[in-house]
């Protein structure tokens, strides 16, 4: 941390997917705040907007194009295709020179004005990453709220952390620390849990968000499977610990097929039992079974990632100007 009276510079990192419409009011909330603002006798400077554009599927690029006209502090980044919103995120990231980075959605949900008391947490507690938490519950579809819900859990036993049920795209983050963590950012890695294994100290802070920006303007861009797909990347990025849990379960399996066998020689050998069998080693078979394409199924996750960052595959990939086609997929 700076002393008292210094001045910190901020970037904020924007990934756009379908801001037609309330892309430019965000930027203009921003800029409405004062360029330096003092936060407990230190000032922050917004130096930065950086604006990436992450294949967008709607005419988000001549928004872009005007507001960086208008406004130098606005920069924007065009990637090559829809890559997603966490390598979008990175790829701003990439592109800031701040000391710090705060990172929030294109639709209005993120109150700007909750940045200084991100600040200031992060001065009080001596936190390298801030999250924005809201102060209220946000009303989601009910397959969002559920795979929500399975994820944190499923994060929380797989490496017996509980910063999932905090995880929020409105971060404040050290510059220093998240460039470096852009630097070696692979495919398929899920930032928050990346995030987890370079910063010291994680601060939280509650504030206002607004959903009904967002509703009144447009859908959430993630449906059923763009939410699966999420959870998949948070499962395989938390460790080895998925396939530590694959192992104790053939363990389990083994363990309860022997136990299984020896009741079934006992009530053979005293009881009058015919020894027909068939439904058990159905039963037995399709258990068995479950778990060995469980295990595969596992496993072939984690090759999954290890094949592309060997063969090179890049998370993300800008260009230097706006794209030509529109992904379909987020």
């Amino acid at each position: 941390m700076t002393d008292p009276g210094t001045v910190q510079s901020l970037a904020i990192v924007i990934p756009v997917y379908q801001g037609e419409h309330t892309l430019e009011r965000v930027v203009e909330e921003i800029l409405s705040l004062d360029q330096k603002f003092d936060v407990d006798g230190t000032w922050l400077e917004i130096a930065e907007i950086v604006v990436v554009h992450d294949g967008a599927v709607d005419d988000s690029a001549s928004v872009i194009e005007a507001l960086a006209a208008r406004h130098p502090t606005v920069q924007p980044v065009w990637l090559s295709r829809n890559f997603g919103q966490h390598p979008a995120v990175v790829a701003g990231i990439a592109s800031t020179s701040t000391d710090w980075i705060v990172t929030m959605d294109e639709d209005g949900l993120h109150d700007p004005r909750s940045i200084a008391d991100m600040v200031r947490t992060a001065h009080d507690e001596g936190a390298d990453l801030v999250y924005g938490t809201p102060s209220r519950e946000i009303p989601h579809p009910w397959y969002r709220n559920l795979t929500s819900a399975l994820a944190k859990r499923c994060f929380r036993l797989l490496t017996g952390s509980a910063d999932a049920y905090t995880f929020t795209s409105y971060r404040l983050v050290d510059g220093v620390i998240a460039r470096s963590l852009a630097a070696y950012y692979g495919e398929g890695i899920y930032l928050d849990v990346a995030l987890t294994w370079v910063v010291g100290a994680t601060g939280y802070q509650a504030v206002e968000y607004r959903p009904e920006l967002r509703q009144s303007e447009q859908r959430s861009g993630y449906d059923l499977h763009r939410l699966l797909s999420h959870f998949r990347r948070l499962v395989v990025s938390s460790g080895t610990r998925p396939l530590r849990a694959v192992a104790a379960m053939g363990i389990l399996a083994m363990l309860g097929g022997i136990v299984t066998a020896v009741v079934v020689a006992l009530l053979r050998i005293f009881g009058d039992i015919p020894a027909q069998g068939w439904a058990s080693v159905m039963i037995a078979m399709a258990i068995f079974s479950g778990l060995i394409l469980t295990a595969l199924g596992v496993i072939a996750e984690y090759l999954s990632v290890a094949i592309s960052m060997a063969s090179g595959r890049p998370p993300y990939l800008t260009i230097h100007r706006p794209p030509h086609s529109h992904a379909r997929r987020r």
